[in-house]
């Protein structure tokens, strides 16, 4: 089983939760050793018991507009997402999926961006908007990969050493 933690604000996200999701289930149905995805929603009621496990964050990009290169970078809806995990146990936290519109060019996938540095992990995949099956069957590989590298080291991957 893979965990996924997520925060959804338009809704874009949660689709694609349910997209990845599904996408698992088939490859479960094919092949039995293909893990399972349980994606958890973030709200005020959530059981932050899912980060006392490996899990994944995948976050929606909002930004308070600019271009993201000289101003338009700073994260305006995923901030109390980002503070139950600065109190949750992020050692645990194996990557971040991004997502956002690539209309936005340097934006696209920069909250994501953010948080890798921020909770030092790898972004691992993007995906626009509501996502395709391309991307899913794509990030699922990446999550997969991921958590198979975590599971033989026993360490996550981060970014500073």
């Amino acid at each position: 089983m893979i965990n996924v933690f997520y925060v959804s604000i338009s809704g874009n996200t949660a689709a694609f939760a349910k997209r990845l999701t599904a996408y698992a289930k088939a490859q479960h149905a094919k092949d039995a050793q293909a893990p399972l995805i349980n994606a958890v929603a973030y709200d005020e009621s959530v059981d932050p018991a899912i980060m006392d496990q490996p899990y994944f964050v995948m976050v929606p990009t909002y930004l308070d507009g600019g271009d993201g290169i000289n101003n338009g970078v700073q994260e305006v809806m995923t901030v109390d997402f980002r503070d139950e995990l600065d109190a949750g146990n992020t050692e645990n936290l194996l990557g971040i999926i991004g997502s956002g519109n690539r209309n936005f060019n340097a934006q696209f996938g920069l909250t994501a961006k953010h948080y890798a540095r921020r909770f030092n992990s790898p972004v691992i995949g993007m995906f626009e908007l509501r996502g395709n099956d391309v991307e899913a069957a794509k990030i699922y590989q990446a999550l997969c990969n991921y958590q198979r590298d975590y599971d033989r080291r026993g360490t996550k991957r981060t970014l500073v050493h």
